[in-house]
């Protein structure tokens, strides 16, 4: 039951994680796979990651924290990554390599 007191389904999936660090404001600095569909593409890419990295070092900079790279497969074979930020102070984790619980609840 959900805590509206509605049927609810939930479903947990099992995997692993790696933990690094990451530059938090550099969420806008990413690639996409079409940016790789031709040259002009690519460039355009290129030209717009350079205005983003400017923009953050305008800012004040990257802001650095530690993430755990999660991976699992869903219930049709799909692999499936998320990031998860676990902050400014190093995890309690004896490695980099951890496992990892997924809990998906769905709810009206």
């Amino acid at each position: 039951m959900s805590e509206e007191g509605q049927p609810s389904v939930v479903r947990t999936f099992r995997g692993d994680g790696r933990i690094g660090k990451a530059f938090k404001n550099m969420a806008m600095v990413a690639l996409r796979p079409e940016d790789f569909s031709s040259p002009v593409a690519f460039q355009m890419a290129l030209s717009r990651l350079y205005e983003s990295v400017l923009k953050m070092m305008e800012s004040g900079g990257p802001e650095q924290t530690y993430v755990a790279e999660v991976k699992f497969t869903d219930d049709l074979g799909n692999q499936v990554a998320i990031a998860v930020d676990l902050g400014k102070s190093i995890p309690p984790f004896s490695s980099d390599k951890v496992k990892v619980e997924v809990t998906v609840k769905i709810y009206e």
